[in-house]
């Protein structure tokens, strides 16, 4: 059993599935991902044979393996169903995770017949000797469990539909992923420049091809309104409600087009009915709590001096509707920001302060995130706490995270307005200068880097670190 054991272990990760594609456990918070699973079970009746392979694998992660073999029986019998001429080329991903989560129970030899399984029917099925990549279905099945892993993963999840597009370029389910997967990576790491429409085409050619997914229409209405279309958006959110008016997706992200088109009321209508459909949905919730906001500026934009017991209101059910989602999504990053803001708006600093620390402590944040955090954070103890050299600190530590970002510039006018307040004041000593400069040379403005830090040598001769960053300077041109 030994000897098995150990000639298992490397067929076992020779093989194509959840438990070869390193979905790291630390990246994903797992009660949140089985919710979100079990609603598209539900709701997205098509796809399942992926989601219960999906399922199966995080019943694994929960330490469930006879959750998880329930699980790969129904990924199999949708197989059975749907595709009754193609078992063999359908039930890889499958296979191969039997066969894991038979390893991890021990049984030796069923983990063995699988993996006999996915090896003789890869053979059938493929002419090269590399056969297990050669499939496109499998990349697709990759791309989709990536997407679902969180935004650590949407660049990947782009290349494998991409691996897909390359052997099927018109197949509608390989071009829905890749369009989702360029629309994700959009959302999370483009915003703001020049990449803001890569994936206007592929979502326009999804939905093409698919013409019955309310999804993918939602997700095109969002991303037009985006490029300040909201005529056509309007039209395929419209669609996509009439299409399917019980889908909790469909609603989801019409509520979500209505609020940034400014029909505040509209959008928590469909809120509220969708919250009908899926009453435990957190992403509810937090939309909600963004109308509440939205409603608070809309109040204090229209009035000089809007009545306080009505800002008041608004501000407790936008903070009741955030903290439903932070207690149940503790690593919902944009909720704990969203729930911080809103207790400074209500000048409850501590619980500000609490929100800004949980926000911080999530350990699957990117850099996109901690940056914002960092301007976030700055902002909240410049202009709530008052804490100038706080905020200088941490407009700091946002621009030293990554270069020529958006937050890297809102750091940097940020802290740029506050040190040119501080020198028209009259308080502008070395420490002031200094900082000009670094803020320059961070910004490849060489030359004004040199003024300031010659300003702040002036001030200061002795200090060491403006005088070789002043030699570095002057020698780099």
């Amino acid at each position: 059993s030994a000897v098995l054991k150990s000639s298992l272990k490397s067929s076992l990760e020779k093989l194509e599935c959840h438990f070869t594609w390193t979905l790291l456990e630390e990246d994903v918070d797992l009660d949140e991902l089985e919710e979100t699973v079990g609603y598209q079970i539900k709701f997205f009746t098509e796809s399942n044979i992926q989601n219960y392979n999906l399922m199966s694998y995080i019943c694994h992660l929960k330490k469930s393996n006879e959750e998880a073999l329930k699980n790969l029986q129904k990924a199999e019998e949708e197989v059975q169903k749907n595709h009754p001429d193609e078992i063999a080329r359908r039930s890889l991903v499958t296979w191969g995770n039997y066969a894991w989560v038979c390893y991890h129970l021990e049984r030796y030899e069923e983990a063995q017949s699988y993996i006999n399984k996915v090896e003789n029917s890869g053979k059938e099925l493929s002419s090269t000797a590399q056969w297990k990549i050669e499939l496109p279905e499998i990349w697709a099945e990759q791309g989709w469990a990536l997407i679902k892993w969180g935004k650590k993963y949407f660049e990947r999840a782009k290349n494998c539909f991409e691996n897909a597009l390359k052997k099927e370029p018109d197949n509608p389910e390989f071009n829905a992923g890749y369009a989702t997967a360029m629309y994700r990576l959009e959302e999370c790491f483009y915003r703001q420049c020049e990449h803001e429409t890569l994936s206007l085409e592929p979502l326009k050619r999804a939905v093409e091809l698919n013409p019955k997914d309310t999804f993918l229409m939602a997700l095109l209405a969002l991303k037009l309104q985006d490029l300040n279309q909201d005529d056509e958006g309007e039209r395929y959110i419209e669609e996509a409600m009439q299409k399917t008016p019980c889908s909790p997706y469909a609603l989801r992200y019409a509520a979500k087009f209505y609020r940034r088109k400014g029909e505040v009321d509209k959008a928590m209508e469909i809120l509220k009915r969708a919250l009908t459909v899926t009453p435990d949905s957190t992403f509810l919730h937090h939309q909600l709590g963004l109308c509440y906001r939205n409603k608070l500026f809309q109040l204090k934009m229209s009035t000089r001096y809007p009545p306080q017991e009505q800002v008041e209101e608004l501000i407790q059910l936008a903070i009741y509707h955030f903290k439903i989602m932070t207690d149940r999504k503790t690593k919902f990053y944009r909720a704990h920001i969203d729930l911080a803001k809103m207790y400074a708006e209500a000048k409850r600093y501590e619980e500000a302060e609490e929100a800004f620390q949980k926000a911080s402590q999530i350990n699957i944040l990117s850099n996109v995130d901690k940056q914002q955090l960092c301007y976030l954070y700055g902002n909240f103890q410049r202009f709530h706490v008052k804490s100038e050299s706080e905020a200088i600190g941490y407009y700091i530590k946002g621009m030293k995270i990554q270069k020529d970002s958006y937050f890297f510039y809102k750091c940097r006018d940020a802290l740029k307005k506050m040190l040119q307040q501080r020198i028209q004041r009259g308080l502008g000593d070395a420490t002031v200068f200094g900082t000009l400069g670094f803020i320059s040379s961070l910004s490849s403005e060489k030359h004004e880097a040199i003024e300031y830090y010659e300003k702040a040598v002036a001030l200061n001769p002795d200090n060491e670190e403006y005088l070789s960053a002043l030699c570095g300077l002057r020698l780099s041109l």
